[in-house]
């Protein structure tokens, strides 16, 4: 019998995708090559409030959530 993982439909960066329930911030991260222990420059905002980054690991997103990923850049 196979087992089903229950989703939710998540925005990250303005694409759509479906993650499992219980998806945190370093969850996305990863999906992202970012390595979010030593990831420098990088700023998390879900629903338009940003994330400090010590609390990535608390923040389970949501059915709907908006996420937006940053990272910053040399150069001008």
């Amino acid at each position: 019998m196979a087992t089903t993982t229950e989703t939710h439909t998540i925005t990250v960066n303005g694409e759509e995708r479906e993650v499992p329930v219980g998806t945190t911030v370093p969850d996305i991260l990863r999906t992202m090559e970012i390595d979010p222990d030593y990831a420098t420059g990088v700023a998390v905002a879900v629903d338009r409030e940003v994330i400090p980054r010590q609390e990535w690991g608390d923040v389970a997103l949501e059915e709907g959530d908006d996420v937006e990923v940053v990272r910053a850049q040399q150069g001008g």
